[in-house]
């Protein structure tokens, strides 16, 4: 499985966005990918549009906040694939506010959703993965982990809840085979972030403070998710992996070196 061909790559998240990158990165090296999210239609669609040289992406209707939704997905994934490989958690929300505004239910969709939707899609996929001795899976974290940005407290809050998560999995997981890793993304251009990214001041700002002077795409998370679920990370559990442009590498100041 150097390259995915033939994994069981299950995809939460899946239909949208960074989700839909990865999962079309999957299929293309012909993985069995299932992608997950709340709406059936657009599954549906993405499955579509997204399918490799394999032929098909399966969908599963799965809303992770629902430990109902979490425990028929994998039920379903296992009876219809035999074992799930990979899994990669992308299902995610957010919304900006001054941290004194957030109401209990604003704070609890996103926390539900991002980490303790996650805890428990991955404690479910790891009962299976670990009679096997052998499974990856890979957490979606955020440059908030590292620097959080002002007004996004609680979803800062739910991706260092991930970290930790990551970390104290691939502890408890390694002696099973399980390798639990998580990747940071930058700013991604994606069709929720495209209208802040347009804002001209956002623009000036974010190519300032990415060394590589540019936004990131979705597909510029596809190689470091293969890498992770591949052989050539097999001695790599608990890290997080920033893929920001440099963002992460330093704080970056108005002064002109001679």
């Amino acid at each position: 499985m150097e390259h995915s061909a033939g994994q069981v790559v299950l995809v939460s998240g899946g239909s949208r966005g960074r989700g839909r990158a990865i999962a079309r990165g999957f299929a293309e090296r012909n993985a069995k990918v299932i992608i997950t999210g709340r709406e059936a239609e657009t599954l549906a669609a993405t499955a579509a549009e997204i399918a490799g040289p394999s032929g098909t992406v399966d969908t599963v209707v799965c809303d992770v906040a629902q430990t109902e939704d979490i425990n028929r997905l994998v039920a379903t994934v296992i009876e219809r694939h035999g074992q799930i490989d990979t899994l990669v958690n992308v299902a995610g929300v957010n919304q900006r506010k001054r941290c004194e505004t957030y109401t209990p239910e604003e704070y609890d969709r996103i926390v539900n959703i991002n980490l303790r939707g996650l805890f428990f899609l991955s404690q479910a996929v790891g009962k299976v993965m670990i009679p096997r001795k052998q499974g990856t899976i890979i957490n979606i974290d955020s440059l908030n982990t590292n620097s959080p940005l002002k007004g996004v407290l609680p979803y800062a809050i739910s991706k260092a809840g991930v970290s930790m998560m990551t970390r104290g999995m691939a502890s408890e997981w390694g002696p099973h085979g399980i390798r639990v890793n998580a990747l940071a993304p930058g700013f991604i251009l994606t069709d929720m972030t495209n209208k802040l990214w347009s804002i001209p001041k956002m623009q000036e700002w974010g190519f300032t403070n990415t060394p590589l002077r540019r936004l990131g795409q979705v597909e510029d998370m596809i190689g470091t998710t293969i890498y992770l679920a591949s052989k050539a990370s097999a001695f790599m559990t608990g890290q997080v992996l920033y893929v920001d442009g440099g963002m992460s590498a330093g704080t970056q100041w108005p002064i002109d070196l001679e």
